[in-house]
């Protein structure tokens, strides 16, 4: 049954293995750093926030929402250009990471945007009537209340990230993606796209099961044991 799994095959495996995790490891890195100040962004701009400004926050909405509207095979090809233009070409693994991530910030906004709403208003104003300056209810208050929801969110931003990956790598970013196409799929090997299938079902439920995990220590509703 594992015939198919030679030790040249295995070495492919891996390395494609190395390859998903760099994409999805740095992408993720740079979603979370662009992402949650900009779904920060959105809230303290929007009505009755802490830094209200309409306009900005209609701008700064289209725009995520531009990109969200984009399918992220689309966005691939469309940011070639900026992608050379970062990384000096547009193949290969740490080329990926560009489109990844931007297909992935602006996603992540909107999630990290919906969790930092169901934060109580009256806990913020508790805090503004104490004195507390805007730094610091963003910082003691905000982030802290929505903690439980930002990193589910994160965590399913991750395993799209993983999907994503995938895709980039059937037009040359190398990874599992490009493995299955290439060496399971154009060559009729089909045990080879069933290992990578199963390679990404183990990865998936393993960050799955971690953001699970983050989320139940962090969350002030579970009651711990």
């Amino acid at each position: 049954m594992f015939q198919f799994l030679t030790p040249a095959m295995l070495d492919l495996l891996w390395r494609s293995l190395g390859e998903t995790l760099i994409m999805t490891g740095f992408s993720s890195f740079f979603t979370l750093l662009f992402g949650l100040p900009l779904g920060l962004l959105l809230i303290l701009t929007d009505r009755n926030g802490l830094l209200q400004n309409i306009p900005v926050n209609r701008v700064i909405g289209a725009v995520v929402n531009a990109f969200r509207s984009v399918p992220f095979i689309i966005l691939l090809v469309a940011l070639i250009p900026f992608t050379r233009l970062i990384m000096g070409t547009a193949l290969g693994t740490w080329a990926s990471i560009v489109p990844l991530s931007i297909a992935a910030i602006p996603y992540y906004a909107r999630m990290a945007e919906v969790s930092l709403r169901e934060v109580d208003h009256g806990l913020i104003e508790a805090a503004r009537s104490m004195g507390a300056s805007r730094w610091t209810i963003i910082k003691e208050v905000l982030i802290p209340e929505s903690m439980p929801g930002l990193i589910a969110g994160f965590t399913v931003t991750i395993v799209t990230l993983i999907g994503a990956s995938a895709m980039a790598g059937a037009i040359g970013a190398g990874g599992l993606g490009d493995l299955a196409i290439r060496y399971g799929y154009q060559r009729f090997n089909y045990p080879i796209m069933a290992a990578v299938v199963a390679v990404l079902i183990v990865f998936v439920c393993l960050i799955q099961w971690i953001g699970d995990r983050l989320v139940q220590k962090v969350d002030k509703r579970v009651v711990k044991r």
